[in-house]
């Protein structure tokens, strides 16, 4: 065809842009940019560790930046490519990334007078200030609109859209005031490149309403103004200047702007798509379908697989949401993930141990060297909260089985077993309610770049795991959908099927150390209940003993 999509993947470090061959799949070229502002692009409260916002400049910055970058080395990879050749933008971004914008979809952030206030920035998906307001929305909804929470797994997070707003209105009225409405990070940078941000124009996306904003179209939309009036009658006023419908990401969001076509090099009028989370493009770019889980690891972990309508399950205790059209047009999404899984190694390795990159290796090779129980450790993954299966910000990290000769790799290998045996536990609530998954793959810096914690993955949850051959499979989802929204592909199943990522890797699980593992996940679901559900009344008076055994079987 000779044509080419250019897909957007704004993460939480960076944005990276990729050049794809819409007849193949083909990667011809990608650049990163990193934010500029805030600790590698979050900003933080030294008061306040919940706290974790970005500046809108740095996506306007990193929309260039990568854009251009990209376009040069495609020409440089291929003298025979044009830019003119490239027919539609796709975009990812992180989420829930609510941006308090003015009338004309302008940031708050951008305007003199909010310059320094921190309340006007992006509200970063890993932003948990708002835990009080997420308990009083699952609250409020338990007992007055229950089916608003059926759909998002029963309890209502503090990294979502609703309960981050309100929040602001607690504790920056100012900006709240100022705010003539909200918009979702991934709805605001197609609308900048279609060149109008007027939120009541923009479209919305359903994978951000769908599974942060209690957005169905069963009900009506968004949450009705009489569940909104009982938070605050203020946020019911939002709701008329938010939006009534949202569109899946194989439709048009617009056309790229002369103003940004000429920042860019590209041809004013191609299609930008309608956005959506980076882990939903993520699972279409490594070929998601029914049956499939795609699991993307990263600073966090999400968990996404699809249904058909009518035979998917259409409630899970403890997921993310169950949103139609969420990730594939036509079929049920099923989100679910982890709050951090990268980031406790990163707060390991540089801020417990003062080290850097070549720690992390040096540890992975350590810790790769010991057997299953051998370290006689046992922690669970809460560092940042739980995601799934609880859904509470409140949680925090545990470690069990410490000793005066306990080493520092062992640690980290104790880690890694943890995130892992989150991941189990997502798996099992899965399959508890009935959704059949086959096969699972990896994708992200994680599943490429570590052997060693992928093995332990398949060994702790029992599945063989797949990785995919890209290394970029968030921005080659975003570039299947620029192609469907350009024409190209009459849906984004066909589109999906030329382009997508194969795998590379397989991960088949060793059953000597599941044997092991699987009396270490028992240990961990007696501290995951204890710790994690209300009213449990598990006792722990044998886990230090049990993992003492277990070690002593391992040496």
């Amino acid at each position: 065809m000779g044509r080419y999509s250019l897909g957007l993947d704004y993460g939480t470090n960076s944005v990276r842009a990729l050049v794809v061959a819409v007849e193949d799949g083909r990667e011809l070229a990608s650049r990163v940019h990193n934010y500029a502002r805030g600790e590698m692009g979050v900003i933080t409260d030294p008061a306040n560790p919940h706290v974790a916002r970005q500046h809108p400049l740095d996506y306007h910055e990193g929309l260039e930046a990568s854009a251009t970058g990209a376009l040069a080395a495609a020409k440089a990879a291929d003298p025979a490519f044009d830019p003119a050749d490239v027919v539609g933008i796709g975009v990812d971004t992180t989420g829930s990334t609510p941006i308090p914008v003015d009338e004309d979809g302008t940031p708050l952030a951008l305007l003199p007078d909010f310059h320094d206030n921190p309340n006007a920035l992006a509200w970063l998906w890993k932003d948990h200030s708002s835990m009080a307001e997420a308990e009083r929305i699952t609250a409020l909804a338990a007992e007055h609109r229950p089916h608003y929470l059926a759909r998002c797994g029963g309890t209502y997070s503090s990294e979502w859209f609703f309960a981050k707003i309100l929040h602001c209105l607690h504790v920056g009225a100012d900006v709240f005031d100022a705010a003539y409405s909200w918009v979702e990070f991934c709805d605001y940078i197609p609308a900048l490149l279609a060149g109008d941000t007027n939120p009541d124009r923009l479209l919305r996306g359903v994978c951000s309403a769908g599974h942060k904003a209690m957005y169905a179209d069963d009900w009506g939309g968004l949450p009705d103004k009489g569940f909104l009036s009982m938070l605050d009658p203020k946020l019911a006023d939002l709701r008329d200047r938010l939006y009534t419908k949202a569109h899946a990401a194989d439709t048009p969001a617009g056309k790229l702007c002369p103003e940004w076509a000429a920042k860019l090099g590209l041809t004013p009028g191609i299609a930008v798509a309608v956005g959506a989370f980076d882990a939903h493009m993520g699972a279409v770019g490594s070929g998601v379908k029914p049956g499939c889980m795609v699991k993307i690891m990263g600073t966090s972990t999400c968990d996404i697989t699809v249904g058909a309508r009518g035979e998917a399950a259409a409630e899970i205790p403890g997921v993310c949401g169950i949103v139609d059209g969420s990730v594939l047009p036509g079929m049920l999404g099923v989100e679910a993930g982890q709050s951090a899984v990268g980031d406790i190694f990163n707060w390991y390795v540089l801020q417990v141990c003062q080290g850097d990159n070549d720690l992390h290796n040096l540890l992975t090779a350590e810790a790769a060297a010991l057997k299953p129980g051998q370290s006689g450790l046992l922690a669970l993954d809460w560092n940042n909260g739980n995601r799934c299966v609880l859904v509470d910000a409140r949680l925090t990290g545990l470690l069990v089985g410490q000793t005066l000769r306990t080493t520092r790799a062992e640690i980290y290998r104790a880690l890694i077993e943890a995130t892992a045996f989150g991941a189990r536990a997502i798996l099992e609530r899965m399959a508890e309610y009935g959704v059949p998954l086959e096969r699972m793959v990896a994708c992200g810096g994680i599943a490429e770049k570590n052997p060693f914690m992928m093995q332990t993955y398949a060994d702790i949850t029992g599945q063989t795991i797949s990785v995919a051959s890209s290394s970029q499979t968030c921005a080659l989802g975003a570039a299947i959908f620029g192609a469907v929204a350009a024409g190209v592909y009459p849906d984004a199943a066909a589109a999906q099927a030329a382009m997508a990522s194969p795998t590379s890797a397989t991960y088949t699980p060793d059953e000597g150390r599941k044997a092991v593992y699987d009396e270490l996940y028992a240990l961990y679901r007696r501290l995951h209940d204890a710790f994690g559900v209300a009213g449990a009344s598990e006792p722990l008076y044998d886990v230090m003993k049990t993992l003492l055994d277990i070690q002593q079987r391992s040496a």
